[in-house]
């Protein structure tokens, strides 16, 4: 039972309110978190005004559970209510009566809703109590009990009066509230990446971060195989690379940290990235989580994310220079394996920096891990269809490497031998390096909480299967996609979408450059991208405020909850497909060598968000031979034949927010 105490209204009214405070204080402690005076003196007050509550609305047989664990947030519930007709999501306060205080209400409300199993069938009415406000009634009742309503307030002494309103206003259930059934039902959360990785960094497990949808085994399973790899390398003391694959949005990035973050870390362990973005995001995010639970002060902080977060090129360089050098990591995950730089791209470096490798990066990375006695593992993680830029190395290169250095064995799942792409392929045949393991491969998204049909339509829309996409759409009502044509409808919507603590953000293409006529050619870069995702408005830096833009290079492997993704001119539909242009001097140039690349650039922003994307096509300008509005309506009803809707439909949007999840 995730509540720390739970008991029906006749028991609390029953029970000596000091013992109901001593229950909660003893959780409290075998929990790990010390006691203070100051919440048990907030616990004997929110005890009495439910206590008044259930006698001034008769709710003897209702259900109350007190300090409720939302694993996702790592926070709690102060109290819920579960009475004959709705789901009561308490949060107390002394004094805060915020905009901020009563998004946090709604925003416990909302992870209810779409994470644990009980609450997806009832209505949930968020209620800021605090205690030192004058008392209030809503001015109107929702018109619709569905979902998540719209968040209240009271005071302590008016709980009661609002909680009789809410019950005369409720229409009977469709379902009868059962409070025992309600505290066993499955509470499986799908943390962001964000969210995520500091849950694994103070030390929980994958097995606790699972999805709301049966179909998580699969990151179980593929994290339970990693491990079994690891711990069969440390016990013979082999080396091997294991090769995790997996579509967008499936978890791979997490299996990843699970590795890094669990008991190899004891004997040096690393995550290993090129994606700029993310090292910095989850850097910033680990330190901040890390002071605030009293580890360690930022400095120290920073020392230890830094050790655990590298990026990849500088690794391979720092110990490529030295070949004495032994890696101070035993284990190492390198993400978006089949991003790694082949060898002219590797002996080239960057245009910021020059470079010191004479290999490939995977050929580099074999060898430096194989320096130091004993057992080593490589954790590869590879994104299908995610490759974005030039030089990268693909499979085939690991594939070669591993067959060309002695004592090197590799795992993977068997789709590594059967890509379309041979440079994706990792070997051909059977060779006698390669052992298969069909839990390797997560084919399941779990990034899209509501449902999973987002990314079979994103490869169908991008693929250019028309009727697929549309059957798709069809046969999925709530396919989180939505087309508008207008800027402010987009940013309007992306407000009002983001409920609670919920996060929306613009995104675009790199290649989109003639989207500054329309305000968007700002974009986050460096250090800035940190505050961008970890921000929150009326911060104007954080990527609420909808000013400036992410492109797939700041964003990938990272996500938003909403996302506004504004479709520029370097993808449109034609005659035989999609085509990709580039943006030269004054005007568009047709690009069929970055086609590739290009399509996959909408797979990753169209794979941001784990609630709805609004994509934004703009009108054009018949003045502007960059942005001539024919190709603009030309992508509009393309996506339309692919069964997008339209933001403006007839289907009202707070339905689509509040509706409860029918899984």
């Amino acid at each position: 039972m995730r509540a720390w105490f739970a008991c029906t209204g006749a028991e609390l009214l029953a029970r000596d309110p000091e013992d109901t405070v001593g229950r909660l204080s003893s959780a409290q402690a075998q929990r790990g978190y010390a006691g203070t005076s100051e919440q048990e003196g907030a616990w004997r007050a929110q005890i009495a005004a439910l206590r008044d509550t259930i006698r001034a609305c008769d709710g003897m047989a209702w259900t109350i559970a007190l300090e409720f664990d939302l694993l996702r947030l790592e926070r709690r519930i102060d109290a819920v209510v579960l009475t004959d007709r709705a789901i009561l999501c308490l949060e107390f306060k002394t004094a805060d009566a915020s905009p901020a205080a009563l998004a946090e209400a709604e925003d416990y409300a909302l992870d209810l809703r779409d994470f644990h199993a009980g609450s997806r069938l009832h209505p949930i009415l968020p209620v800021l109590v605090t205690m030192q406000v004058p008392a209030a009634l809503p001015p109107q009742p929702p018109l619709i009990w569905e979902g998540v309503l719209p968040p209240v307030r009271c005071n302590g002494a008016g709980l009661g009066a609002l909680v009789a309103w809410a019950q005369c206003q409720a229409p009977p259930p469709r379902m009868p509230l059962d409070g025992a059934a309600w505290l066993a039902a499955p509470y499986r959360p799908v943390p962001s990446i964000v969210e995520a990785a500091t849950m694994l960094y103070a030390r929980n497990g994958v097995a606790e971060i699972a999805t709301a949808r049966a179909d998580a085994a699969n990151l179980t399973r593929t994290a339970a195989a990693v491990t079994r790899a690891v711990e069969a390398a440390r016990r013979d003391g082999t080396r091997s690379v294991v090769f995790v694959t997996g579509i967008p949005g499936a978890g791979k990035t997490l299996c990843g940290l699970n590795a890094v973050f669990g008991p190899a870390r004891q004997e040096g362990a690393a995550f290993l990235t090129g994606n700029a973005p993310l090292v910095t995001v989850l850097r910033a995010a680990l330190a901040r989580d890390a002071v605030a639970r009293g580890e360690c002060g930022r400095p120290e902080a920073q020392r230890r994310v830094r050790a655990a977060l590298q990026n990849v090129h500088r690794f391979l360089e720092d110990c490529a220079t030295d070949p004495t050098r032994l890696p101070p990591e035993r284990l190492i995950v390198f993400d978006e394996a089949q991003r790694a730089w082949d060898a002219a791209k590797a002996r080239l470096g960057t245009r910021n920096r020059p470079s010191r490798l004479t290999m490939s990066e995977p050929a580099h990375t074999l060898e430096i891990m194989g320096r130091r006695p004993g057992w080593a593992v490589v954790v590869a993680l590879i994104g299908n269809g995610q490759e974005i830029n030039t030089g990268e190395a693909g499979l085939a290169e690991w594939g070669r490497v591993i067959e060309a250095s002695a004592g090197w064995r590799a795992l993977a799942a068997p789709s590594t031998l059967a890509a379309p792409d041979p440079a994706q392929r990792l070997a051909t045949g059977a060779p006698a390096w390669l052992a298969l393991d069909a839990d390797l491969d997560l084919t399941v998204p779990i990034r899209s909480v509501r449902d999973s049909a987002g990314a079979a339509w994103v490869d169908a829309l991008l693929d250019g299967r028309i009727a697929e996409a549309l059957a798709i759409a069809q046969a999925t009502p709530t396919l989180p996609f939505l087309l508008t044509r207008d800027l402010g409808t987009m940013r309007a919507a992306l407000r009002h979408l983001a409920r609670g603590q919920r996060r929306a953000g613009l995104l675009r293409s790199a290649g989109a450059k003639r989207l500054r006529a329309e305000g968007l050619g700002a974009e986050v870069q460096g250090e800035d991208i940190a505050d961008w995702f970890l921000n929150r408005w009326p911060d104007v830096r954080a990527s609420d405020a909808l000013e400036v833009c992410a492109t797939e290079y700041a964003c990938q492997g990272l996500e938003l909850d909403v996302a506004g993704l504004a479709w520029g001119g370097d993808f449109l539909p034609g005659a035989g497909g999609w085509q990709a242009r580039r943006f030269a001097g004054t005007g568009w140039q047709r690009d069929t060598k970055e086609f590739a690349f290009v399509r996959n650039t909408y797979r990753v922003l169209l794979t941001r968000a784990r609630y709805e994307t609004v994509i934004y096509v703009p009108q054009g300008d018949a003045a502007d031979r960059t942005r001539l509005p024919r190709e603009f309506d030309a992508i509009a009803a393309h996506l339309r034949a692919c069964g997008l809707r339209d933001l403006a439909e007839p289907v009202p949007l707070l339905r689509r927010v509040t509706a409860p999840l029918l899984l």
